[in-house]
């Protein structure tokens, strides 16, 4: 059974189809992201899901319930963060939770254990009895998804967890993630930033304009366009020359180099990179400091995906 599946949603604001007819598959256990501009539908699919609006036409299911029909069956083991978490300045993170808490009929006990657990996940502990008046965007979002955790459902709904946050309080909720992915839960989480999905997801459904494009697994999404683009760092630049000769390998489709960094692009298996990093430092003698693939390769498909969607 899905976690999560969709049967033609479809949404309309009065004339305007903010959402047509998607149709999603979420296993237990995965985590997936609903990948797309502003305006491409993100947010009212999280909002039919959990039954804050409802749609024009079409089903959601939660864990095989009808999120509109039996919306409190649907939602009763589903943790979401709808849009940017609000909190009253003058509560502790210890006051909010065991508020949330309460409405949810967890005992006393179990709220006490509850709450720890959860603020130690999202590296809170330390600031559970200090006002929420002095705390950063960064810290409020950690405790929206502390506040997302506490009754430990096995399915999380989180729409655009980095909204608005620094360097620094991205790369903390996307450890937060990466942690209660560990946990073996399932996770739909809604992003317009490609590094976030690619970071903590397995699978991206791309979305337009209310409209599903392609949804699969990166690997996958990846392989449509045949070439991967592999960055390597440099000790020294290379001379022209050298460079003219890594071009002419076999699987390389292109070389660009700029000072200590060449980009590649590539058409091979990962066996076939490895042998392309072997033959560079020994048959070469290039002095490679790093080599990894690019988050071009997925920013690519995305946006000819959008592209050839409007």
């Amino acid at each position: 059974m899905e976690a999560i599946a969709t049967e033609c949603l479809t949404k309309y604001y009065g004339k305007i189809l903010a959402l047509d007819d998607l149709n999603l598959k979420i296993e237990t256990g995965h985590c997936v992201g609903l990948l797309g501009p502003n305006g491409a539908g993100k947010s009212t699919t999280i909002k039919i899901l959990c039954n804050l609006i409802w749609p024009t036409k079409g089903k959601a299911y939660i864990n095989g319930h009808d999120a509109i029909k039996e919306s409190t069956k649907a939602l009763r083991y589903v943790g979401a963060m709808v849009e940017t978490p609000e909190f009253y300045s003058y509560l502790t993170p210890n006051e909010v939770l065991s508020y949330i808490g309460k409405l949810r009929g967890m005992t006393t006990q179990g709220l006490k254990l509850g709450i720890a657990k959860v603020l130690e996940t999202v590296k809170l502990s330390e600031w559970a009895n200090t006002k929420i008046a002095k705390f950063s965007r960064g810290m409020k979002q950690r405790l929206g998804i502390a506040q997302v955790l506490l009754h430990d459902p096995p399915v999380l709904i989180l729409d655009e967890p980095s909204l608005g946050l620094d360097p620094r309080g991205m790369y903390e909720i996307r450890e937060v993630i990466k942690t209660v992915i560990s946990e073996g839960r399932t996770i739909f989480l809604a992003s317009h930033m490609l590094r976030e999905v690619q970071e903590v997801c397995d699978s991206i459904a791309l979305v337009d304009k209310g409209k599903l494009l392609v949804y699969d697994r990166i690997e996958n999404l990846e392989k449509i366009f045949k070439a991967t683009k592999i960055q390597v760092q440099l000790l020294n630049p290379l001379e022209p020359k050298l460079v003219a000769r890594i071009e002419k390998l076999q699987n390389v489709q292109a070389v660009a180099a700029e000072a200590k960094e060449l980009s590649i692009s590539f058409k091979g298996s990962e066996v076939e990179q490895a042998q392309l990093l072997a033959m560079l430092v020994k048959d070469f003698d290039v002095p490679v400091v790093s080599f990894r693939t690019s988050l071009e390769a997925l920013e690519e498909v995305y946006l000819q995906l959008v592209k050839e969607g409007n």
